[in-house]
């Protein structure tokens, strides 16, 4: 088989492929090994007359035009597993961040403009807080088992109530969409993007917000009305929030750059070295169940 890549990846996460030809041009590729950041447009699929695979490095998908697959059919993968650790655990750590104020004390303290006492430096705890998580998948509920361990009560909402298994396994409770904006400290978004949920998150549902509540994003930019977002920042409509995602990535409102109350990091949920080498593991996965056409081994999208 003849595999182009969008991207240098490690090359390690790719022994199983040896044999194979590696790093083929487009119009010659017979399977395209793709990454989340990379758009796979309709052009670009046209330039690739031989393409019967593209086996996406990421568990979103979004970035590649599915009509044009369709169409041709060819063949979509993704690699949903190795990435629910990684951004579970990013998303539990901006929530720590946030709520300590672990950067913006950080930054006080290299500007030499720390002040020490008592009642300084004040912050708030996670234990006894409420964690609402919309999209209560594998992430979710990856982060609902590190909040639990941390003594949080957990809600959360989903297009679908999960079985009451997994509700008890999380001691979480499934609430409406209006009940879980209402009754969040912090609130985690984790559901993947469809043009459904564009702007799931904008002035009406930031009003419903508690004035002291946080928001925590790491699954995609374009759920946040951005302006929205920065206006409930500065008017004291919610408290602050901590993001891995923007709506116009990589470009990053001038004003989240500024506040005080938002903790920023460049989509990074994913990124481990570890986390990395097991995406690449399952992009082998997917390239290779399909070549011996065991596609009930390949975790398809298309």
């Amino acid at each position: 088989m003849k595999i182009a890549f969008t991207t240098d990846l490690p090359q390690e996460g790719f022994k199983r492929l040896a044999g194979h030809e590696m790093n083929a041009s487009l119009e010659e590729a017979e399977i395209l090994v793709s990454t989340f950041d990379y758009p796979v447009p309709r052009k670009m699929i046209e330039l690739m007359p031989h393409l019967r695979l593209i086996a996406n490095f990421g568990a979103g998908f979004n970035n590649i035009d599915l009509n044009a697959c369709r169409e041709r059919g060819i063949r979509v993968t993704n690699t949903p597993q190795p990435v629910i650790e990684p951004t579970a655990e990013l998303a539990f750590a901006l929530m720590i961040d946030i709520a300590r104020r672990v950067s913006e004390f950080d930054r006080l303290v290299r500007a030499g403009q720390a002040q020490f006492g008592v009642m300084r430096n004040l912050s708030h705890s996670l234990y006894g807080k409420t964690l609402g998580i919309i999209g209560m998948g594998r992430i979710g509920q990856a982060l609902a088992r590190r909040a639990q361990a941390a003594g949080m009560r957990i809600i959360y909402h989903n297009r679908h109530r999960l079985s009451d298994e997994i509700e008890q396994k999380y001691n979480a409770t499934y609430v409406d969409f209006q009940h879980v904006l209402q009754d969040s400290d912090y609130l985690s978004l984790n559901l993947p993007y469809t043009p459904e949920v564009h702007h799931l998150i904008g002035k009406p549902e930031l009003g419903m917000m508690k004035r002291t509540a946080y928001l925590i994003n790491t699954a995609r930019g374009a759920h946040v009305h951005e302006e929205a977002l920065v206006e409930a920042l500065k008017s004291g409509i919610i408290a602050g929030a901590a993001l891995d995602v923007y709506e116009h990535e990589p470009a990053i409102s001038t004003d989240l750059l500024t506040l005080p109350n938002v903790v920023l990091s460049p989509h990074t949920g994913t990124g481990t070295w570890e986390g990395r080498i097991a995406m690449c593991e399952n992009v082998c996965d997917n390239i290779l169940a399909f070549i011996e056409g065991q596609t009930n081994k390949m975790n398809i999208v298309l």
